[in-house]
């Protein structure tokens, strides 16, 4: 797992942005074999959508063959309901890019069967071939997507009665009025995040700070759902100054150092690449190995370290 530290919310938007967009262009997806990417709501991810927005406008970057599934849906909302999540993303994201309304896939919180309706997106994801890149934000208590603390960390897609804190969370979406927050959403699971094949969290904001700590400083634990990340072998957390302030000083200043070394790794790769030398620069950094990871080679090619 990966700790990649940056100023503010903006800057941290711009870095995933960054991030996502090399992936899917290294990935070169087609028609036929499309980029499958997980996405999140609430307000962590908007600098991120507003800067793979701006890539889009500029001609950097194309969603013709992205397929999206987002993690969760409120469950009793209507897809257009000012707050449904349906609504979120096309008003934040999807309106805004050239992504096909048919590569986009949201859970449906007034299907007739949620259980059918949870289990058919299971379903939809392994027919595309699982995820590509889940990206996810997380509660002030550490849940990603509605995984509340106490969830199960092989759990599935499923519908889930949500904490009375997140309720409290939510409530500045409807008005700062508990009694219009849901009380029930469908959400995939932990299971189903870990899946994936890279996933990458973005955290923000002091409230944030304590979640962030259980979650790389302690021990895998079902009441802070973020920590699961730790059994993921292809993890990253990008997170702002104010999310660190529960962190140790050495656990800062050691990703802080893994970072200036993976920057090291890329800039060495970008000059051999200008030359073009395609050889394996893991030996001459004395990294051996650090091209044996695929796709993820040089970019990532220490997120286990």
């Amino acid at each position: 797992m990966r700790l990649i530290l940056r100023e503010n919310p903006n800057e941290v938007g711009d870095y995933i942005a960054n991030y996502i967009c090399k992936r899917i262009k290294e990935f070169n997806p087609t028609a036929q074999r499309p980029f499958v990417l997980g996405l999140p709501t609430g307000s962590s991810p908007i600098p991120t959508y507003k800067a793979l927005i701006r890539m889009v406008k500029e001609g950097k970057l194309s969603f013709r063959h992205v397929v999206t599934f987002n993690m969760d849906e409120y469950v009793g909302l209507p897809k257009d309901h000012e707050e449904s999540y349906h609504s979120f993303m096309f008003r934040e994201f999807f309106s805004h890019i050239d992504i096909p309304p048919s590569q986009v896939h949201i859970l449906d919180g007034t299907a007739s069967d949620l259980h059918g309706e949870c289990a058919a997106y299971e379903a939809s994801i392994r027919a595309v071939g699982g995820i590509e890149l889940f990206l996810g934000g997380i509660g002030e208590d550490g849940h990603i997507a509605f995984n509340e603390p106490g969830s199960s960390l092989k759990s599935r897609t499923r519908i889930k009665t949500l904490a009375y804190d997140t309720i409290l969370a939510n409530a500045r979406f409807f008005n700062n009025d508990i009694n219009q927050v849901p009380r029930m959403a469908l959400t995939v699971g932990v299971g189903t995040v870990l899946d994936a094949r890279e996933v990458v969290i973005v955290v923000t904001g002091a409230r944030k700070a304590l979640a962030l700590s259980k979650a790389i400083e302690e021990g895998v634990n079902h009441l802070w759902t973020l920590s699961a990340i730790q059994h993921h072998p292809w993890a990253l957390i990008v997170a702002d100054s104010d999310a660190t302030l529960e962190l140790r000083v050495k656990t800062v200043r050691y990703f802080r150092s893994i970072e200036h070394v993976q920057d090291e790794v890329e800039k060495h790769h970008a000059e051999l690449r200008a030359k073009g030398v395609t050889a394996n620069i893991g030996g001459s950094l004395g990294i051996a190995g650090v091209l044996g990871h695929g796709s993820h080679a040089v970019h990532g090619g220490i997120n286990d370290i």
